[in-house]
Order: structure tokens, then sequence, then C-alpha cells
């Protein structure tokens, strides 16, 4: 009898542990590419018994977060996250898994917002100091011949510095890699510092990228203009940013660089769709609580929300939510990117030029605060009197002098970005777990290189952790799922 007594005890109390640890309950806040991953990973990772529900909640009207477009005249372009690496595998796979299709270089579909092979020329408030070459021609090879050209046009001002900030970049690239390892040799990180270390990548974030550059022996004028105008586009700062975002930034400046027919966000929505979630758009979170074995969210709309875990996916930086108890991490700065884009006409004069058509297709600018912008793209010619062009600048672009540098205006949007951390060497990094508990920072990782697929690997890395610690072993990729097959083709490459 007593014996019967006791395993009625046991069978009751150990019945609803074993139950609460075979599902989980997660929120999201931000669909962006780092909250869109976190629950592709979350459904890729667990087991197919474990039962789990997932919340995403985005303040604006659609998902994608710095993924966004904007439309000009009628046409739509890339406003945010422009472009991808060719090695950046997890966006590939996204976008192979949603069915979406890649723009390549040279494709002859609509402008997403880029030409890869338009001259450049660099800026310096006066003149032109370097330009390369262009032909208009459908011929093949007579694009092969300028291309050639113009590498030699870079040889010779820049000289063997340019191998040796290619190798720079190759090595950085190649430590990345280890994150696309297989996940029964590689570790679950809790610190956004135990990643890096474990990448080789950790001692980038204490230099900033001139030391680094400075010390593997490149040039001095390489430095000041090509590296400088690379990192003015890609980050809106100069070669004092840290060493691990320049050299990212500069992996970015390559060849073979794509992006999404028809605008990355739909990577985001693609990871959404498939991934099973309740989502809730227009939906802004205002408060995150931790009540001990559950959080509550409350929402703009009035609406309280409990999950066992929260995940940010947001910047932390310029939201304003209120977390209690209060949260402690490492201040940080955005740096504000504004992107202007005109459909109109360049006005030659500004540049001292006699035609539209010597303005190169890429204006780029040294480091110089007499200098109003960053950088100015061509988008799309329509015609010989009508370009949508993109401009980039760390402050916003007036009208005056909008109408000092084109002499038409048909169309001008504006938009303000806090896009990406302002990087200052030492870097230091929030943690990935914030409270010590369930409540989980993707982010944390921006401080090291703040792109479209490091929201992704940091992400990958969060969804492991978070279903290592809830449910007390590592998670590895379950056998037979597409993705893995997509992974194992891409792994081939490695």
């Amino acid at each position: 009898m007593v014996a019967r007594i006791v395993a009625l005890f046991v069978l009751l109390f150990w019945l609803p542990t074993f139950t609460s640890s075979s599902s989980l309950s997660v929120c999201i806040v931000g669909s962006g590419i780092g909250g869109s991953s976190v629950a592709h990973f979350l459904r890729e990772y667990a087991s197919p018994s474990a039962s789990i529900s997932i919340r995403v909640f985005e303040r604006r009207g659609v998902v994608g977060g710095r993924m966004a477009r904007v439309a000009v005249g009628g046409e739509s372009f890339e406003a945010g996250g422009a472009i991808l690496h060719p090695k950046n595998y997890y966006a590939l796979n996204y976008t192979r898994l949603s069915g979406l299709k890649i723009r390549w270089p040279n494709a002859t579909s609509a402008s997403d917002g880029r030409d890869d092979d338009g001259d450049f020329g660099i800026w310096d408030g006066k003149s032109f100091i370097f330009k390369t070459w262009r032909v208009s021609s459908k011929l093949p090879v007579v694009d092969k011949i300028v291309s050639f050209a113009n590498k030699g046009l870079l040889f010779w001002r820049y000289g063997f510095s340019l191998i040796r900030m290619d190798n720079f970049v190759q090595r950085t690239v190649n430590n990345f890699l280890k994150y696309y390892e297989s996940t029964e040799s590689r570790p679950v990180f809790e610190t956004v510092d135990e990643m890096l270390k474990w990448a080789g990548l950790y001692d980038l974030t204490g230099h900033n990228l001139e030391e680094e550059l400075i010390s593997i022996g490149l040039s001095p004028l390489l430095i000041r203009e090509l590296i400088t105008i690379i990192t003015r586009i890609n980050y809106g700062q100069s070669v004092s940013i840290s060493g691990l975002a320049g050299a990212v930034s500069l992996a970015g400046s390559g060849g073979d660089l794509w992006s999404v027919e028809g605008g990355n966000w739909q990577m985001a929505a693609g990871l959404i769709n498939r991934s099973n979630v309740d989502l809730h758009l227009r939906e802004a979170i205002q408060s995150i609580s931790n009540h001990g074995n559950y959080y509550e969210l409350n929402s703009s709309e009035g609406n309280s929300y409990k999950c066992e875990v929260a995940v940010v996916a947001i910047p932390l930086d310029e939201v304003d939510i209120c977390f209690d108890p209060p949260l402690s991490i490492p201040p940080r700065k955005l740096q504000h990117t504004h992107a202007t884009f005109v459909r109109g006409l360049l006005d030659p004069a500004y540049f001292g030029l006699s035609s539209v058509e010597e303005i190169p297709e890429l204006v780029s600018t040294i480091e110089d605060p007499g200098i109003p912008f960053l950088s100015i793209s061509v988008l799309k010619r329509h015609d010989e009197k009508e370009v949508t062009y993109k401009v980039f600048s760390r402050e916003a672009m007036v009208d005056t002098l909008l109408d000092q540098i084109f002499s038409v205006r048909k169309d001008t949007i504006h938009i303000d970005w806090g896009a990406y951390p302002r990087y200052k060497a030492p870097e230091v990094f929030a943690p990935f777990v914030l409270d010590g508990q369930h409540l989980y920072y993707v982010n944390a990782f921006e401080n090291a290189a703040s792109t479209i697929e490091t929201s992704a690997v940091a992400a990958e890395n969060v969804a492991r952790l978070i279903l290592s610690r809830h449910f007390g072993h590592v998670p590895s990729k379950r056998s037979g799922s597409e993705s893995s097959t997509v992974d194992a083709g891409l792994h081939l490459e490695l």
C-alpha cells in the first residue's frame, strides 16, 4: 500500500515536469533577418517531439526590419541592406528554401538598387582624384577588356598593397566560415566574446582598421582613398572603425555580390512563413517583465503576452522598451545613415565637369568634413535626361544642398536609418543572455559587424542556445531536413 502511494506521488509530481520540458513558448521582438532566423532555427533544431509555440512582433506593417524597399517614381529599390557576399551561406539557403530568385551581377532584369560594373570616381570635394574607365558596349569582350584595364589602373595607383589587402580580407572570411561547420563540432556560445575567440576573430575587435592595415604593410594612399571610401559607403564611418567591422566592409566590396529579386526583405518573409509563427504586425512591444518562470510582454495595442523565453531581435539603442527588473548593458550609439533617393539628373557643373556623361556611376568620397555626402550612386538610367540615384550622407540632405548637386529633381525620398553601431575599438559586447535566465539578445553580435549574414549567424547560435538551455542538451540539425540538404551542397565549396 505504501509503495503504491509513493509511486502515485512520484507520478503526479514527475508528469508535469516532463510535460513542461518538452514544450516551449517563445516571443520574438523584431521580424528582421535576426528575428526571422531565430524562428527558423528553432524549428530546424528542435526535436520532433518538442512542442514549440512562437510569436513574432513587428512594429511596422511589413516584415524585414532594415531590409526594406523604397518606391521612387513608381519603381522599387533597396533602401536598407542591399548586397550579399557569395559566401553568405545562410542567406543563400534562405533564398533557395523560400523559392526566391537570386540577382547576380550583370543581371538584365530591372535594377534592384545596384550597378555592379559601373565606373567609379573618388571625389575630394573639388575634383575627381581618381576615375576608372567606362565604355558603353553590348559586347562581352569589350567589357572584359575595360574591366582588365581598370584593374590595371588600380594597381598602377596602389601597387602590391591591393594584394595584401585582399589577403587580409580572405583570412577574415576564412575564419568566419568556421560558423558554418557541423553542429556536432561547433559549440554553442553564451557570449559574443567566446564566439569570436573560437573563430579567431576576436583580436580584430581590439584595434581599429587603420592600425590593422598599417601593421600588415598597406600603403597610406590606399588606406586614405580606396579603403576609406569603402568604409564610408558600407558603414558611414572612417577607417577608425574596429578591425573586424572594417574587414567585413572590405569583403562587401568584392565581386559576385548578389541580392534577391524583388527585395531582400523576402528572405525574412519566407522564413516566417515556413516557421509556423503567430505574427503580430503593427504591434510594438513596450515592456518585458520577468516573473520568474515566465515573461510578460505588453504591447502598444494594450495586449499582454506570456512566454517562457523572450528574444530581442532589434537594436536596443534607440527603442523605448521598459525591462523589469532593469537591465544593464554596455552603452552603444548607432551610426545614422541618411539615404536620399532622387529621380532626376546630377549637375555636372557641381563636379567641375561639362556633361552628365562624365560623372561616374559611383561618386565616392574621402574623409573630409567639407564634403556633404558619403557617396552618390546610379540605381537606374531611365533615359538620357532621367536617372534614379541614391545618396548616402551622415546628415540629412536639405533641399538647398540637393538643388546645388542636381540640375533636375522630379522625385526625392528621404530615409534616416539607425543602420549599424558606431564602431570603436576595443569593442565591448552585450551578452546574448541579458538577464542570466531566458531573455536573449541577438543584436549583441552587431558590435562585431552588422550585416544580413552576421545577424543570421548570431540568430543561429541564439536558437541553439535557447534549446540547449531549456531542454538540457545541445541540439544538432535533424538529418533529412530540407535545409540540411541545401547546406550539404553549399559546404562542398568549403
